[in-house]
């Protein structure tokens, strides 16, 4: 702890986050409010992406051994059941029901040696579904990151804003005391940089979550990418027919 030396006799100093607090305005006060509140959000939407992010992943990778380990593409969708939170499965299930909504049957349905197929401009439509659910897969992991990027870029210049008023009103101080001894200008100063280092201590663990939840959707998207192609090849090879 800091010591300081008053008539000869050691004195401690005051913790210095109670002095910035104590000598801050109104303004400064509702500032760093504001900038606890945020972070608060903040952690809370990181922690909820980090949980999902790695949900996803890990369900991911069971699917993916699961759907290896059949020759049927229909094999697992045949079984009826429902994975919540795995973007694969929901790309391949949505896929599914779009193909058998549009496969045809060779000869009588039921009757022996008939066969499901698939023209290829049904395919081409069951392509296409396949991609839009990529895409809303990928809007749905990227959910939470603008309230992320809006933290890094918002809230240094949330600070700065509390730094430039609070110098203001100490030089206004200054100027009506018409005088500017350390006394009079220190608390003042000391309290308006208070806000940009909340600014600050709020903005670098939003970038550093943001910048790791962005790479890690940039593999869940290519992950969806491939597994989308993978699963059309393989409906194409099971079910496709020239007309």
């Amino acid at each position: 702890m800091i010591m300081l030396l008053q008539a000869g006799a050691p004195v401690a100093a005051p913790n210095e986050l109670i002095y910035v607090w104590t000598a801050s305005t109104l303004a400064g006060k509702s500032i760093i409010v504001f900038l606890g509140v945020l972070s608060m959000f903040v952690w809370s939407v990181m922690l909820q992406k980090v949980l999902q992010t790695r949900q996803a992943r890990k369900l991911n990778k069971l699917f993916v051994d699961e759907f290896h380990q059949h020759e049927g593409v229909l094999v697992i969708h045949d079984r009826n059941i429902h994975i919540e939170g795995c973007p694969l499965f929901n790309v391949y299930d949505n896929g599914c029901k779009n193909l058998l909504g549009r496969l045809k049957t060779n000869g009588t349905e039921g009757e022996l040696g008939s066969e499901q197929y698939a023209t290829v401009k049904s395919m081409e439509h069951v392509k296409r579904t396949i991609e839009s659910d990529v895409a809303k897969e990928s809007l749905k992991l990227e959910s939470g990151l603008i309230q992320l990027a809006s933290a890094v870029s918002g809230a240094p210049f949330v600070g700065l804003l509390g730094t430039v008023w609070g110098v203001m009103s100490t030089f206004t101080n200054v100027a009506m005391l018409q005088t500017a001894s350390l006394p009079v200008m220190a608390p003042g100063v000391a309290a308006a940089l208070g806000t940009t280092v909340a600014g600050l201590l709020v903005a670098i663990p939003s970038m550093v979550g943001y910048n790791w939840l962005v790479h890690n959707l940039r593999v869940f998207t290519v992950e969806l990418d491939n597994f989308a192609q993978e699963l059309a090849s393989c409906m194409e090879t099971e079910f496709l027919k020239d007309e």
